[in-house]
């Protein structure tokens, strides 16, 4: 034991001096400001120890998991239970619980690891990813000592189980309209709870929910800890699901069910901010997840392309067929990218915070507030990536992919509810803008100024530039461009609507998707810059493939939204010098993009899996 505890400590000590050196951007400063290769986390950077744990996941999910994954989609409920407290004596329900609660005490960047390997594992995924996440997160972040040590110590374990309980028939995605009550006993030593909770993943199998109520007439919701023992609780049936058929999913009613005041997790109308925060969580944890289901899809589609064979030929060898296994790897090479770099940002922000004495689990939920931009970048390019990669893994299949004996019929199914978990993609897409103009007008980021900026180069005679760009420096160029694309949108509607400009929706998801876009194409062009400077030019030609098309259709795309945006809100000549500098913002050079689709296909063809 002391020889672990002083690599961690010495390990501990090495992230702090890091974090010190790097140049790290706050939340939504991406937009503004421009990054290093060098301050951001590729995933060719996880060491020995979190290779390993990788690993121990999917060993566990490929003896485990696979082989029963049909028995757990038929509600076999005693099966889930048991394959959840078997990953608990692993130690993976508890990889980010402090030591001090009987975890593992890993960093938040190898928690994400942990989820996308696990999310292979189909629906027990999200029993997984409910528990370990909102179902322990809240009591971990919120919870006082005795909370911890009563409950936090055996959900790390898999002794209990925890279920999160916030979403009501009248309260989806305004959850704090929800109408279940709290009311304080006579004695004051209880809360009576009433109230039904719906859609709540592991609710059939839950040992412990984290209940959101109003306590009397208060505006906001409170949170409780409540035993699922408890008299008054009634569990209903399993609801039947598109997919995801393998996870417990019920409706739970609250008749007068009495929790202990000392139940109350964190002070009194604070459940709003708690279930917020929790969700920012969720968000990242989700796009993780994306990446391994992603991954998973692409080496059964591979695999399967191989040995199908049409007019005498394996269906690999076609040139449809590469185009899907090369823009599926492409856009899973890209949500890698972004995924990863948003979750070491979170866990330096996390480590800043503590090094400045902050207490760990206040800065836990700091670190992850901090980015909530880019938790819901991850959530929404996530999803989407993962819904076109099972919809062009089907298609690949053809008619065995509609039949249920195929890994990717049940891939396709589960992968549609990643759009509508941890806020539906149009709450998301809003989240991201309206929370980057929130920290502009508080001034946390300055946004007016690089948008006066634009708006005088919009004026003003165009700089074609002057000499020739290397490979690298030619794309952050058109980076640049690409976020002044953004600005000179955002800054044009504002100056239009002012404060009415949240009635603009459609708007808005335009200026969402160029933020989306533009983050995920710095991401990648930032890790194969980085990747490049770790293993030598000759090393990442694919990798280039890769970052070029996506590039190139990133331009196209951000152009449409910008194009979209301009036309419904402007008109006459400053209408027509948005559009003009629109089309100057997403020029970029011609690309082959069917050999480069070619060259990342036949390479996948070749290893039989996902290989970028």
């Amino acid at each position: 034991m002391p020889v672990i505890f002083n690599y961690r400590l010495l390990k501990n000590n090495i992230n702090k001096i890091n974090i010190m050196a790097k140049k790290i951007l706050k939340g939504g400063e991406f937009l503004v400001k421009e990054t290093e290769a060098q301050d951001i986390f590729i995933p060719e950077q996880f060491d020995e120890e979190q290779m390993m744990m990788a690993q121990t996941c999917r060993d566990f999910i490929d003896k485990e998991i696979l082989p029963k994954s049909d028995d757990l989609d038929k509600h076999d409920r005693e099966l889930l239970v048991k394959e959840l407290k078997a990953a608990g004596e692993l130690g993976l329900l508890g990889i980010s619980i402090p030591e001090e609660y009987d975890g593992f005490g890993q960093n938040f960047v190898t928690s994400m690891k942990v989820v996308e390997e696990i999310s292979r594992g189909f629906s027990f995924a999200v029993a997984f990813s409910a528990h370990t996440g909102i179902g322990t997160l809240p009591i971990l972040y919120y919870g006082t000592e005795e909370q911890k040590q009563k409950y936090v110590t055996k959900l790390g374990t898999g002794e209990f189980i925890g279920a999160y309980c916030l979403t009501e028939p009248d309260a989806g995605s305004d959850a704090n309209s929800g109408k279940s009550k709290a009311i304080l006993s006579e004695d004051g030593k209880h809360y009576i709870v009433n109230g039904v909770k719906m859609w709540i993943t592991n609710g059939g199998i839950a040992d412990v929910h984290i209940v959101f109520a109003k306590i009397d007439d208060d505006k906001n919701l409170s949170a409780f800890i409540i035993d699922a023992d408890s008299e008054g609780i009634e569990i209903g049936v399993e609801e039947e699901k598109l997919g995801i058929r393998g996870s417990s999913t019920v409706q739970i009613y609250y008749n007068n069910v009495k929790v202990p005041v000392e139940n109350l997790l964190g002070e009194r109308n604070d459940g709003f901010k708690i279930a917020l925060n929790i969700l920012n969580i969720g968000r990242i944890k989700l796009g993780g997840a994306t990446i391994g289901a992603s991954k998973g899809v692409i080496t059964n589609s591979v695999e399967y392309a191989n040995e199908r064979k049409q007019f005498k030929t394996p269906i690999s060898s076609f040139g449809a067929i590469k185009f899907k296994l090369a823009e599926m790897a492409i856009r899973t090479f890209v949500n890698e990218s972004l995924v990863y770099r948003a979750s070491q940002n979170i866990e330096d922000a996390i480590q800043g915070y503590v090094a400045d004495g902050m207490e760990k689990s206040k800065a836990s939920i700091e670190g992850l507030r901090q980015y909530a931009i880019e938790a819901a970048i991850a959530k929404v390019f996530g999803s989407e990536v993962l819904d076109y990669v099972t919809d062009e893994g089907v298609q690949i299949y053809g008619g065995m992919g509609y039949s249920a004996e195929t890994p990717v019929e049940k891939a396709y199914r589960d992968s549609r509810i990643n759009r509508i978990f941890e806020g539906t993609n149009e709450i998301n897409r809003m989240v991201m803008v309206g929370e980057l103009l929130r920290r502009g007008f508080k001034g946390e980021i300055d946004l007016l100024n690089p948008a006066k900026e634009v708006a005088k180069e919009l004026m003003g005679i165009p700089d074609f530039g002057s000499g020739t760009l290397d490979y690298y420096e030619a794309k952050f160029e058109v980076i640049k461009k690409f976020k002044k694309a953004i600005l000179m949108v955002a800054g044009a509607a504002l100056q239009k609507f002012g404060q009415k400009l949240t009635n603009e929706q459609e708007l808005l998801f335009n200026a969402a998707d160029m933020l989306m876009f533009t983050y995920a194409a710095e991401s990648v062009l930032l890790r194969v810059q980085k990747l490049e400077s770790m293993k030598g030019e000759d090393k990442v030609t694919l990798q280039k493939h890769a970052l070029d098309v996506f590039m190139y259709d990133t331009a196209h795309k951000i152009n449409k939204f910008g194009v979209d945006a301009i036309n419904s809100f402007n008109v006459g000549d400053e209408q027509m010098a948005m559009l003009m500098g629109m089309k100057r913002f997403t020029k970029v050079d011609p690309v082959n993009v069917v050999k480069a689709r070619r060259a990342i296909a036949d390479n996948l063809i070749e290893e039989n899996k996902y290989a970028l």
